[in-house]
């Protein structure tokens, strides 16, 4: 790889950031554009080429369908006691506001010698992919993982039995001008190098 290249891949990936759907403008974005992000998910690395990573990708009269059955879901399966009817109208509206939802999910390899933490890495990975690719085209990405919807989601996404849904992924254009920072500690409070 030259400098060059790496200069770039270090720009968009410090440019990364978690843009909810409520910043995001309402314009939709090109299937083919869509499919060019999820073609760049589809080359994460991952164990013995399983290829775990699945996605379920609903756009414009398919949204609002999916708002009501996540929102369906949430209120049947959320504790009463932490139901909260705001959160639920703001699942729908989050939903609606996107351009695509990505439903992303994770296939278990038959090979039993797999772990399962391997393979949540590999669709982690391509989820990375995904969204470094987005920033690089200017969109916005949000990973959602909202437990009483996620662990409940074979109700609604007739998920095979080897499936597993990891969470919701919003992708929209942002808001023009919007400006979102962000900061890390120094990576040299988290290395220890051995030389010798």
């Amino acid at each position: 790889m030259t400098l060059d290249k790496l200069t770039i891949i270090s720009a968009i990936i410090e440019k990364r950031r978690t843009i909810g759907p409520s910043t995001f403008s309402g314009e939709r974005i090109e299937d083919a554009l869509v499919n060019q992000l999820l073609e760049n998910a589809n080359w994460a690395p991952n164990h013995r080429n399983t290829e775990p990573w699945r996605f379920k990708v609903y756009t414009q009269s398919a949204l609002p369908t999916l708002a009501k059955q996540v929102q369906e879901c949430y209120q049947q399966h959320c504790p009463e006691e932490k139901f909260s009817t705001f959160k639920m109208n703001k699942i729908g509206k989050k939903i609606n506001k996107a351009s695509h939802v990505i439903i992303i999910c994770m296939q278990r390899h038959p090979d039993s010698k797999i772990p399962d933490w391997e393979e949540l890495a590999a669709v982690s990975c391509a989820v990375q992919n995904l969204w470094l690719s987005a920033t690089a085209a200017n969109l916005a990405g949000y990973w959602s993982s909202p437990v009483d919807i996620i662990e409940n989601a074979s109700d609604f996404l007739s998920l095979r039995e080897d499936e597993r849904c990891l969470g919701l992924f919003y992708l929209g254009i942002p808001q023009a001008d919007l400006s979102i920072s962000s900061s890390r500690k120094s990576i040299e409070t988290k290395i220890e190098w051995y030389a010798s």
